[in-house]
């Protein structure tokens, strides 16, 4: 899998970006809030990338986040229309979009973390590489929820949009939990190629 070249996702993903805060249906607070995340991983990739190129897998992976970051900033997660339609059709509780969006955020950083432990540690693949990735993003899921819950806290008026638990006591849990279940399902189904790619990386 080599897919498109990483300078092409990344103007892919900044143009996308660009558009979805011209005239965002949420607030712009909120619309700040929700994918400033994408803009500091953007400065991240490009001041790292002549020293720490990763693989392709990892940058079509971080290019699909932002996108689904994106797009609940431009809605807020509660009110995504297509996921509104399903809740409607399916006369589902809520709108499910923000479940995704957390599965996704377990999914996607267990495949950059696992690239991360393996190119700059001792850890190879296996148990412990597995435990400390699943680890890793299961901690992220929590910091991310205490962001939240701080950022809640000092805007109040942007505080429903932003958390988007929809009148659910149990969000946070459910939260951290679909982050769990993302980066183990991404860990057992994509770390055959995955290692494939770093092993190709490593050769060049």
């Amino acid at each position: 899998m080599q897919g498109l070249p990483a300078w092409l996702l990344l103007v892919i993903v900044l143009s996308f970006l660009v558009i979805s805060g011209i005239d965002p249906e949420a607030d712009r607070l909120t619309w700040i809030m929700e994918t400033s995340p994408v803009m500091i991983g953007a400065i991240i990739l490009l001041v790292t990338y002549r020293a720490f190129p990763l693989t392709p897998l990892t940058y079509h992976l971080l290019a699909f986040h932002a996108f689904i970051l994106m797009i609940g900033g431009y809605y807020t997660y509660a009110e995504v229309p297509w996921f509104d339609n399903l809740q409607e059709n399916l006369g589902l509780a809520r709108n499910h979009y923000d479940r995704v969006a957390h599965f996704i955020q377990g999914f996607v950083p267990a495949i950059l973390a696992r690239e991360v432990l393996i190119r700059l540690s001792c850890l190879k693949p296996g148990g412990w590489l597995f435990l400390l990735t699943t680890s890793f993003c299961l901690a992220f899921s929590a910091l991310y929820e205490l962001i939240e819950w701080l950022a809640a806290i000092l805007t109040e008026a942007g505080a429903t949009a932003f958390l988007g638990t929809q009148g659910d006591q149990w969000d946070t849990q459910w939260d951290m939990f679909l982050a769990l279940c993302g980066a183990i399902i991404a860990q057992l189904l994509l770390s055959g190629l995955h290692n494939k790619q770093i092993e190709k990386i490593r050769q060049i």
